[in-house]
């Protein structure tokens, strides 16, 4: 300690006297003997630093604190002012644009435009008005209004805007118009009188017209060629099409061919005449075993067969050459009338609840009611689009009454007596597949490609009862029990659906009945006149029968080469089955 307070002394001692030489100088200078005193170099602690920005900010001083941020530059290297920040941008600032303005700062065609203290519609109003007029106002006065430009225009026209002319001035500027339009038409003041109030002539076209091409004459018509005609007729024909047809399918002229030896017999009976001794034998249905008949007499597929009702003697086919024919099925087994009326396919068939008449529904959107013994074409219908499906109300009393499933969604009702539509049931969203009869006829079922089911009250067209699941299909098929309690539904993912006909309408979910494929094909299903089987034709060109109790396969059959679309069971005959197919044949099962 003694030794670290003597060295701070003689420090002290040394400080004081460099302090004295530092004030008095020329006392040392004076001192000969006085040793030169010893400079030595300034030390710091401190880093180097580079001071040069610095000095360069300090330097210029004010002028930093105006110059505009360059928008080019990424960063910012100090804090600028608010005037920096919404300073303008002068000058070319930007090496690499046309006007010096960089392309993420136009916000106009020509440029940067700043936003300005005025509104848009007083803007256009001086603009226009400065390019119509050579004046405007000068919105940079403080008090009143201040004008610029032609002031001898300002004073002849009152400072007025184009934006409010008055009302005086508008109307004579129209005069004026109208009175260069006139004089640039060669439209003269001393016209005939009675031209110019005649609509016909081409005076009062001319004072009347209200667009350019209003009061014009077109040239002499030119013929049109042979092309331009067939594209005419063929966008015509396009347009009635989409519009409906003008309500009427094609027209064929209907043709009739008996093929039997006479039309009446010796006693004078008509050859649709039923036996007398037809009757059912048995009450219990069999199932058939073995080929007894084969009808070929079409030359395509054949859609549908019906037997002639309660007797059977007659069976009605529509083919898909156009053709109707109705065969002999007790006697000779021979065709015995054809029936020529459509130029499309016929879809369905039904007869009449006596069979002296038929209805045949076709794709070139007819519906034709025919007389099944002369073969004459008694009414034709047409919506002008293509029926699926045709049925007759079956009440002996309503039996002039025609409801028609449509392609466009709609069942149609026709009075045959009046040769009306009385009703349209329009509901379904697709094509109307099936119409069936339920309840005594007071109500029917229809199905659709829209994959529901929809009951209605005949007559009404309100749906009572609506029917549709996300697992269904669509149901190309349907036919009622003879018991009439149930539906039997074909439906499209390859199995037959039964439904209730009472107030619900239920699925009955213990009953079902598959092992066919069907899907893509409208194959029919049909019952046994007892009820105790069902039986359906499929895609394969088999016929199965089912147990309506237990619900199993009872039999299949190879009916035809193709689809098996059509199945029929005798009405008397209980084990007589009929089976039409896409291969053009009739087949009758023993």
């Amino acid at each position: 300690m003694d030794l670290l307070r003597a060295y701070s002394d003689q420090n002290d001692e040394e400080l004081n006297e460099q302090e004295q030489q530092n004030q008095n100088p020329s006392s040392t200078t004076s001192s000969p003997d006085a040793s030169p005193p010893r400079l030595l170099p300034a030390k710091s602690a401190a880093p180097n630093v580079d001071d040069t920005m610095l000095a360069l900010t300090v330097a210029d001083g004010q002028r930093s604190l105006s110059r505009p941020i360059d928008p080019t530059q990424h960063i910012v290297g100090f804090n600028p002012t608010y005037d920096q920040l919404w300073a303008p941008i002068y000058g070319p600032s930007h090496p690499y644009a046309k006007d010096g303005i960089a392309q993420g700062m136009r916000n106009h065609k020509l440029g940067f435009v700043e936003d300005a203290s005025i509104e848009p519609f007083v803007f256009d109003e001086q603009y226009n008005t400065f390019h119509k007029y050579g004046y405007a106002a000068d919105p940079s006065a403080s008090a009143g209004y201040n004008y610029v430009g032609d002031f001898e225009a300002l004073q002849k026209n009152d400072a007025v805007s184009v934006y409010n002319i008055p009302q005086h001035e508008q109307k004579k500027r129209k005069i004026e118009k109208r009175k260069e339009l006139e004089e640039d038409e060669g439209v003269d003041d001393d016209m005939d009188p009675e031209e110019v109030q005649n609509p016909a002539s081409d005076v009062w076209l001319m004072k009347n017209k209200k667009s350019p091409w209003a009061g014009k004459k077109d040239g002499p018509p030119t013929e049109l060629t042979e092309e331009q005609k067939k594209y005419a007729e063929e966008y015509a024909k396009k347009k009635g099409e989409e519009r409906g047809g003008g309500d009427k399918g094609e027209v064929v002229v209907e043709k009739t061919t008996f093929h039997g030896k006479e039309e009446r017999d010796y006693q004078g009976r008509s050859w649709i005449a039923p036996p007398r001794d037809a009757k059912a034998s048995n009450d219990h249905c069999y199932i058939p075993k073995r080929l007894v008949h084969t009808w070929s007499g079409h030359t395509k597929g054949v859609s549908a067969i019906r037997f002639f009702p309660n007797y059977g003697h007659l069976i009605l086919s529509a083919g898909m050459d156009t053709k109707v024919k109705i065969w002999d099925v007790f006697n000779t087994g021979k065709c015995m009338r054809t029936y020529m009326g459509h130029s499309k396919a016929v879809r369905d068939i039904c007869f009449n609840n006596d069979g002296s008449k038929f209805l045949t529904a076709s794709y070139d959107k007819n519906i034709k009611y025919w007389d099944t013994e002369t073969g004459q074409v008694i009414s034709t219908f047409s919506t002008g689009k293509v029926p699926y499906v045709v049925k007759l109300n079956p009440d002996e009393d309503k039996q002039n009454v025609l409801l028609a499933g449509m392609s466009d969604k709609k069942i149609v009702q026709w009075d045959m007596n009046e040769g009306k539509i009385n009703q349209e049931y329009d509901q379904h969203l697709g094509a109307v597949n099936t119409i069936t009869f339920v309840d005594n006829n007071r109500r029917f079922v229809t199905s659709s490609d829209d994959k529901s089911l929809r009951v209605w009250e005949f007559g009404i067209p309100v749906v009572i009862k609506y029917i549709s699941e996300p697992h269904m299909h669509s149901m190309p098929s349907i036919s009622l029990h003879p018991n009439s309690n149930w539906l039997a539904a074909q439906s499209m993912d390859n199995q037959i659906l039964i439904y209730s006909t009472r107030e619900k309408f239920q699925l009955n979910k213990k009953k079902r009945f598959a092992g066919h494929v069907v899907a893509g094909y409208a194959c029919q299903v049909n019952f046994s006149p007892d009820g105790r089987f069902v039986m359906s034709g499929d895609g394969e060109g088999r016929c199965w029968f089912w147990d309506w109790k237990t619900c199993k396969v009872f039999r299949t059959l190879k009916c035809h080469e193709g689809v098996c679309i059509g199945a029929a069971w005798h009405p008397l005959e209980q084990s007589k089955v009929a089976t039409c197919g896409w291969d053009g044949l009739i087949k009758y099962w023993d």
